[in-house]
């Protein structure tokens, strides 16, 4: 069931409970390792009648949860949570009901979700491969069926790549646009939260709800930003292809098939596309150097405390990021300035930009490397190649399962320009009715 039908179902009269308790045993007899927590007393909650009223949803367990202990996938981090983030609140304002904690990539830093303390969480599509990170429990709960909507976060692609991977619908918000106020900070300067759906209804529902405001996050902006205009219609939409970030990445054939079928059916219904070219829009950029200084300041402490344990991976991202030599740091952050006015010079000729969300959508649980074409790439490398800009640029960005072969299909990711989701969201619901994108099931 959508989130949207249930919410129908319990505004019109229909007990709440029944919906919670599937999922929650759904939750619990699940083998893919995706749930930190299962909470059995959330079958006992009355909800609020909003308009995710009784709607069981998961969330990462790096967003704050009153009564519950945040863990972010560490050995040694836990928290015991006295207040809930400003996501949680709105949720269960609007009716939603917490099931329970979904599993991530240590401290979300990574994109695979192989925790070395908690295990690996398991992709529906195939056991034996990864649902992507860090967000991957999220999404494998909603590939799977346990639940309609789970949030994540995507400081580089956490929600998308996991989203990619999954099959499955996934927003990363313009960053400011949902309050990160009780979450737990990889890259605040880069942090955002947004949801998991196997719908664009569901989607836009979940996004509306947590969306606004909130004077207690720094990042947060006032709701009067202007705001640009949804697209009621795709017939005269203009689509730009970022080259060659394009062109250039380590990309499956099968990906690269269904990407330009996926510019051909858009031609097809009246949109323009044109390929727009920038040394800009290309891989890897100045990223490292980016997260350095946010990176040291949060980790650095711990990361020198012998008592306090990460796993192999992400201790060599910290202690790389311990080591940037400041003039690298601020190399960087004038390249990001330049990153981001390319974007938005960019949005001036076209209403949005489109890539494949990930370029290559298999990557073998306990192997660095995914093969591409005979060839090996480190999976990082990979699975970022189309997210990552995004974030240090602080734009939306859409991920769509693509109508087609594939198991799991390929992923189309459409960006827009800051404060666009509302248009994304339409875009994305007009490729749906148009059986461009939409949700397999495993």
């Amino acid at each position: 069931m959508t989130a949207r039908s249930i919410a129908a179902d319990v505004l019109a009269g229909a007990p709440a409970r029944a919906p919670i308790t599937t999922a929650i045993a759904l939750a619990q007899a699940n083998q893919l390792n995706a749930f930190m927590e299962v909470d059995e007393s959330a079958a006992d909650i009355q909800p609020a009648m909003g308009p995710l009223a009784g709607v069981p949803i998961a969330i990462k367990d790096i967003i704050h949860h009153a009564g519950h202990t945040t863990t972010c996938g560490s050995k040694f981090y836990r928290y015991a949570a006295t207040d809930s983030a400003t996501v949680i609140k709105r949720l269960e304002a609007a009716g939603a009901v917490i099931i329970g904690r979904t599993g991530l990539h240590e401290f979300a830093f990574g994109f695979s979700s192989e925790n070395p303390w908690h295990g690996a969480i398991l992709n529906p599509w195939n056991r034996s491969t990864s649902p992507g990170g860090s967000s991957g429990g999220s999404a494998a709960a909603v590939a799977a069926g346990i639940v309609p909507v789970a949030l994540g976060t995507d400081t580089g692609g956490s929600i998308r790549v996991p989203a990619g991977l999954c099959g499955i619908y996934g927003l990363k918000s313009t960053h400011g646009r949902v309050p990160i106020t009780g979450v737990f900070p990889l890259i605040e300067s880069l942090d955002t939260v947004g949801g998991f759906a196997t719908t664009i209804g569901d989607l836009a529902t979940t996004y509306r709800v947590l969306a606004g405001y909130d004077n207690a996050d720094p990042w947060s902006v006032p709701d009067s930003v202007a705001v640009p205009r949804p697209i009621s219609r795709l017939g005269g939409l203009r689509v730009g292809i970022p080259q060659p970030w394009v062109d250039s990445a380590p990309m499956e054939a099968d990906v690269r098939r269904a990407f330009d079928h996926a510019v051909a059916a858009l031609e097809g219904i009246g949109a323009s596309v044109t390929e727009i070219h920038n040394p800009f829009f290309s891989m890897p950029g100045m990223i490292g150097p980016t997260l350095a200084a946010e990176v040291a300041a949060l980790h650095g402490d711990w990361f020198n405390d012998p008592s306090k344990e990460y796993g192999a991976d992400v201790a060599e991202r910290i202690a790389a990021a311990l080591e940037t030599p400041l003039n690298d740091i601020v190399d960087a952050n004038r390249w990001r300035s330049g990153l981001t006015n390319t974007f938005l010079e960019t949005f001036d000729h076209v209403d949005v930009l489109i890539t494949p969300t990930v370029p290559a959508r298999v990557k073998q649980i306990g192997h660095d490397t995914m093969i591409i074409d005979g060839q090996k790439h480190f999976y990082r490398k990979v699975l970022s190649w189309f997210s990552a800009l995004v974030n240090h640029a602080g734009l939306p960005a859409l991920a769509a399962p693509l109508v087609g072969p594939g198991d799991p299909p390929p992923s189309l990711q459409i960006i827009g320009p800051p404060w666009s989701e509302d248009r994304l969201l339409e875009i994305g619901q007009r490729l749906e009715d148009h059986n461009i994108v939409g949700f397999r099931a495993p």
